[in-house]
């Protein structure tokens, strides 16, 4: 039989209101008769009702978060950082996706109403801005993961995507390479798109004479194999590889060491992201690392200020009419072994 709040406020010798009020946090419990109702809690192994917490105080404690994709690393690392800060403040998450296919976000927007107190959401896809506006109660809080540009009345936070692609450019340049070819990622992808974007302009800037060398993908290594045996067929082979992201950057490393050839003495092979699985292959992987889990709970942090956890934060906010930008989260170059300078140096 569960024990309810009636049977810890009969032990503790307190009304069931002050049983409430003390498990609930409030501030208006003398010191002596907080902890003995926590005592008696903790002894009696009761756990609030969650249904009954939700009707009392129209809270679900319960964070929405609304993804592209589930699978890969990214994605995973990306959940860990929501969890941690959500699991420090006591609350859930009810987690989906919209399977790669923009179309579908609204559908799941819809399915978190009433379910959830606030939404993250990553929508990098450029089909998938208008139906967040249109499906979101203008009341719920939410933070948006990122976004193609920035929506207002809604906070929103981003890596910065190109001046990383440019960064990763500059470190090939510096390592004597001329032929720097790029892996893309889907084309209707805001972050692909900003890669992309810093990759053609740095290769601009630095090696005006130079031709871009692009090559379609997906964010998946299947695509980054494909890249790399078009690459292997090609009639002058690159002296490295930029892929615009960690997972097509091994399914190249893979085609090439199918074939035979050593990276990076025979070409460099370079990525965005810094999955955990980048540290693990071999060669390990040059990559700009975006801290997966720290955006994750940055994001995570934005969430819980507008649902009120922060008030001298909140107070802080622009208008509800103003866009929302956070300061973009910086790559960092990783300099590993599959990307190093020609000759051997670091």
């Amino acid at each position: 039989m569960s024990v309810t709040i009636k049977d810890v406020a009969r032990a503790a010798q307190v009304s069931v209101a002050t049983v409430s009020r003390t498990l609930n946090g409030h501030g208006n419990v003398a010191e002596e008769v907080r902890r003995r109702v926590l005592a008696v809690a903790q002894g009696l192994r009761y756990t609030p009702h969650a249904a009954a917490r939700s009707l009392s105080s129209r809270r679900t404690h319960t964070l929405g978060v609304v993804l592209p994709d589930l699978h890969g690393e990214f994605f995973s690392e990306l959940v860990r950082g929501v969890d941690q800060v959500a699991r420090e403040h006591r609350l859930h998450l009810l987690v989906s996706s919209y399977h790669g296919r923009p179309e579908e976000q609204a559908a799941a927007l819809r399915a978190m109403r009433g379910r959830v107190d606030g939404l993250l959401v990553m929508s990098p896809y450029v089909a998938a801005q208008a139906p967040i506006v249109d499906e979101l109660d203008a009341a719920m809080p939410i933070v948006l993961i990122n976004t193609q540009s920035a929506v207002p009345g809604l906070l929103s936070l981003s890596v910065d995507n190109y001046g990383g692609a440019q960064a990763m450019v500059e470190h090939l340049v510096d390592c004597g390479h001329r032929r720097i070819a790029f892996i893309a990622g889907p084309e209707d992808n805001f972050d692909a798109h900003e890669r992309l974007r810093g990759y053609r302009e740095a290769l601009a800037r630095l090696l005006p004479d130079a031709s871009e060398w692009v090559l379609p993908g997906q964010f998946d290594e299947a695509s980054g194999h494909r890249a790399g045996q078009a690459l292997l067929a090609a009639p002058q082979r690159p002296d490295a590889v930029f892929a615009a992201n960690d997972m097509m950057a091994l399914g190249c490393l893979f085609s090439f060491v199918q074939a035979g050839l050593k990276v990076p003495d025979d070409i460099a092979v370079a990525g965005f992201d810094d999955i955990p699985l980048a540290r693990y292959v071999h060669p390990t992987l040059t990559t700009m690392r975006v801290n997966i889990a720290e955006l994750g709970a940055r994001a995570a942090r934005l969430l819980l200020t507008q649902l009120g956890t922060d008030a001298a934060a909140q107070e802080q906010q622009p208008s509800m009419d103003e866009p929302r930008q956070s300061e973009p989260l910086r790559p960092e170059l990783i300099v590993r072994e599959s990307g190093v300078r020609r000759g051997g140096g670091g």
